[in-house]
């Protein structure tokens, strides 16, 4: 079946009465549980280790293990803190936010059906 001939589901949906539904604003609610306080964490990091590279060298300059400096093991900590970052949310949104937003598009879908 083309894209064409399908209907279109998006006409029946009332988006400002889901938007403002108890489930959706649930939904919202537990995303910036984790998005907002994740967020500032890691601009704190991150303007952190710009303030060290600019204001103090010689703490970024101390040798931690051979050629290998505060600043570069700072900054290859930044890759990993992103990473980490990322995986975190990969978990919380599987567990948290999957779920509710399921229950949401199953309801939305059996509203359009009927």
């Amino acid at each position: 079946m083309s894209a064409e001939s399908q209907p279109d589901v998006t006409d029946d949906i009332d988006f400002v009465a889901e938007r403002n539904s108890e489930e959706f604003q649930e939904l919202r609610k537990t995303h910036r549980s984790f998005v907002f306080p994740m967020a500032i964490f890691f601009l704190v990091w991150y303007f952190a280790y710009v303030l060290l590279a600019d204001y103090f060298h010689d703490f970024m300059s101390i040798k931690v293990l051979g050629n290998i400096n505060m600043g570069i093991l700072l900054g290859l900590l930044q890759f990993v803190s992103t990473f980490v970052i990322t995986a975190l949310y990969v978990r919380f949104s599987n567990s948290k936010l999957d779920p509710k937003a399921s229950k949401i598009r199953e309801r939305l879908e059996q509203e359009d059906v009927n």
